[in-house]
């Protein structure tokens, strides 16, 4: 088995309504789908992220406060996986619940030593 990262990007929620009934909806998804991948072993840890944080940029290291934004998009949380190989962790970032609310993925394969 090798380790697999997912980067989850979605539209900034402080930008977007959603009903309520639409996130309790989304947030039970999430649930399920994470119960679903961990009792197969497949999802061995990952978190979604707080709207606040710091960037540090330039040769000088500069901070300032904020998140990294192209456009209103932000980097929402973040998957491990276990699988085959990519396109096994592919199948199964396919099947997260990120996609309701205009969110995408992108795997990749930690490097192996």
């Amino acid at each position: 088995m090798k380790n697999f990262i997912v980067l989850l990007r979605e539209p900034d929620g402080r930008k977007d309504a959603h009903q309520e009934d639409e996130i309790k909806t989304h947030q039970l998804n999430w649930k399920n789908w994470l119960t679903k991948y961990q009792q197969e072993g497949k999802l061995v840890g990952g978190s979604s992220l707080t709207l606040e944080g710091n960037l540090i940029k330039g040769n000088d290291a500069q901070v300032t406060k904020g998140l990294h934004e192209v456009g209103t998009e932000i980097v929402g949380g973040f998957l491990l996986l276990k699988a085959e190989d990519l396109n096994e962790a592919t199948a199964i970032a396919q099947t997260c619940p990120i996609y309701e609310f205009d969110g995408y993925a992108e795997v990749r394969e930690f490097k192996q030593q």
